[in-house]
């Protein structure tokens, strides 16, 4: 992305959103950061500030020797210091009042649920952890985690993490082939998965997935089954290899201490999404990871012990480990999960869920929320909302009116709303306000978290002038940054810290505004060069879905003769609206004045919906492999694959394909 072809109407557009939203008060008198004085002390001494709070929040078995030991790209945070994630996450709470607190709520899609306190977790995660040492698993062995969302999922990892053993979570939307693969690429020797998980009413048969991917998977000794749908989901138990889960741990020593860890030692592999080829495995270890999780949860989503705090993911992606599992039980909070759809049986049931519980955090995907735009107002406002009063956004750049429509519909104006940026290989999250101190705006992540160094570079690693678009980088090591892809460092230097040498290249695009704010405008490949113009996709489809009958919108460049890429354009229309031609002509025409004409799609195509991960992100490699007429690329992400083939027929018929 250079700075010199960016479309000056387009900077004129970010300028245009000035709406801003203080902390309200209320909010502000009772948050845990006040003042933006924490920046000032991060910054004096970045690696002081980090030891500070690791040597306060955190419990050690061993203090370190040294803070940082920096060789670019390498890092070690907390050198030489013994620390256990389990023992913080759990055994620590049980020494104090809150070993009766609620540690996990759990609701099934069918309507059950589990509640288990800190205490009930404790025994839970020593009965888990004595059943994998029964089956031999040892510290450093790697075990792969393929189920539905279930508490057994926490517990397996925090197990995990008790004795050593490095965790592996799986998707389990995951296809057979890339169970397989990820398993292959870890040397995984025990799987733990589930006899059948409940989706939109249907059983995922995800033991028969994981037999499948094991016949070739020559490291596994063990699976275990976690029970969970019965007579519904029959399975085949293969004797000597198979172990159900509660008979484990009905005969498992019910006492397992904590195992003191190097704080460098691995706590997890979790591979990328949308990969290809070789699965890209993110490496995360113990002590800097625990406490990027730790603060980042305790300050970004203001925790304090009455708060239910729900974070819709999937365990399956970074979100769910990180601000599901480590980051809120190790401040002691109550953790909300929730096992279905957000759609079944009805289109409230994740205003139902937070009605049930009064949950006061709700951290969810952009995605989510303009889905929710196009279902109208009608399913939240049957609900009683007013226990929330922090909410929070995930997974992508948010448009401004899907931000506004979340204040005003879901917040009633009175929450806050934390714009979060960072990745899987970040750890933890790097980019976003603080609620109680920092004023924000719609689209904006606004500004680096304490001790974070970003800054947003040219093609030749020069900062550049305020909006002005270029590359995101972080310019110094954070304690829970990835330290290796498993198996492949070479490519792990050569991915994040060769284009900008000695500076993680986050692969994102963005600008600063001339107040410092944070405009993360998507991948570096989510951009179409229309003219010599590079225009970015988010933006584009900002400006559509701030047009009245929008509801959700997708641009993807595909190739022209003239111009070198032509913009299409995939329109959700908000119910009430229907597609026609002048409506296409008037959303071409509004592009052009929102933007500026460069930026008009040639093409825009209506759909039903967009082709969506369960993490609720766009898969917008596969909406530009239709318009540039391709075979479809893996389609195993996606929530609902029978969009793509809607979506295809669809554009079939406008003769915009051959069949």
């Amino acid at each position: 992305m250079t700075t010199q072809t960016q479309d000056t109407s387009l900077l004129e557009s970010l300028e245009k959103e000035r709406r801003k939203f203080p902390p309200p008060p209320e909010f502000k008198k009772k948050a845990l950061v006040k003042s933006k004085a924490v920046y000032k002390e991060a910054d004096s001494d970045y690696e002081a500030f980090w030891a500070k709070y690791a040597e306060t929040e955190l419990h050690w078995f061993k203090k370190w020797d040294k803070a940082l030991e920096w060789n670019a790209p390498w890092a070690k945070w907390f050198v030489g210091g013994q620390i256990n994630i389990s023992y913080n996450c759990v055994d620590r709470h049980t020494t104090t009042w809150r070993r009766t607190k609620a540690a996990i709520v759990w609701e099934g899609e069918p309507g059950d649920s589990r509640t288990f306190t800190y205490q009930d977790l404790h025994r839970e995660v020593q009965l888990f952890a004595n059943a994998l040492k029964d089956l031999g698993v040892q510290k450093g062995d790697r075990v792969t985690l393929y189920t539905g969302m279930v508490p057994e999922l926490p517990i397996a990892m925090l197990a995990c993490a008790r004795i050593g053993a490095v965790h592996s979570v799986v998707f389990g939307g995951f296809t057979v082939e890339a169970l397989r693969d990820r398993i292959n690429d870890s040397q995984a020797k025990v799987v733990i998965t589930q006899d059948g998980g409940w989706r939109r009413g249907s059983i995922v048969p995800l033991k028969q997935f994981a037999d499948q991917a094991v016949q070739g998977c020559p490291t596994v000794e063990k699976v275990v089954v976690v029970r969970r749908a019965g007579e519904k989901a029959p399975v085949t138990m293969q004797a000597g290899r198979d172990f159900w889960w509660h008979e484990l741990t009905a005969k498992a020593s019910p006492v397992c201490p904590a195992e003191p860890l190097d704080s460098e030692h691995p706590l997890y592999i979790l591979y990328t999404s949308g990969t290809t080829g070789k699965p890209k495995g993110i490496l995360h270890t113990t002590g800097g990871y625990l406490l990027g999780a730790h603060m980042t949860a305790k300050w970004v989503f203001d925790i304090k012990d009455e708060d239910y705090y729900w974070c819709t993911a999937d365990i399956g992606w970074v979100t769910g480990h990180s601000y599901i599992v480590y980051g809120p039980l190790s401040n002691g909070a109550t953790s909300v999960m929730y096992e279905g759809a957000p759609d079944f049986p009805e289109k409230d049931r994740f205003w139902a869920i937070v009605e049930k519980y009064r949950v006061n955090t709700c951290y969810t995907s952009p995605t989510f929320i303009r889905t929710c735009m196009k279902w109208g107002k009608e399913y939240p406002n049957r609900r009683d909302l007013s226990s929330l009063r922090l909410l929070g956004t995930v997974g992508e750049p948010i448009n401004p009116e899907a931000w506004i429509w979340y204040n005003e519909t879901i917040g009633k104006g009175r929450c806050p709303i934390v714009d979060t940026w960072w990745q899987t290989e970040t750890g933890s999250i790097l980019i976003t306000p603080l609620p109680g101190a920092v004023t924000t705006k719609p689209g904006s992540a606004t500004i680096p978290f304490p001790g974070i160094a970003a800054e947003i570079v040219d093609e030749q690693g020069k900062p550049v002038p305020p909006n002005t678009g270029g590359y995101l980088v972080v310019s110094r090591p954070w304690p829970s940054m990835l330290r290796s892809i498993w198996g492949d460092p070479d490519r792990y230097v050569k991915q994040y810290w060769s284009r900008f040498p000695g500076r993680y290249f986050t692969g994102d695009g963005a600008r600063r505004d001339k107040d410092g704010y944070f405009w993360i405008t998507g991948r570096v490949d989510d951009v179409v060069k229309v003219a010599g113009h590079r225009l970015s996709n988010i933006e584009i489809e900002s400006a559509l879905v701030a047009h009245p009958a929008v509801a959700e919108a997708a641009t993807v460049g595909r190739d022209d003769a003239v111009k070198g890429q032509a913009i299409a354009a995939f329109v959700v229309l908000k119910s009430g609206n229907n597609p026609s031609e002048p409506l296409k002509q008037q959303l071409k025409q509004w592009i052009g004045q929102k933007i500026g004409p460069i930026a008009r799609p040639d093409d825009i195509f209506f759909s039903a919906d967009l082709p969506k991960t369960r993490s609720a992100k766009i898969m917008r490699r596969l909406l530009r492999d239709i318009a540039e007429g391709r075979v479809l690329g893996d389609t195993t992400t996606l929530s609902d694959p029978k969009v793509m083939e809607d979506i295809r027929q669809s554009y079939i018929a406008e003769g915009k394909e051959e069949a």
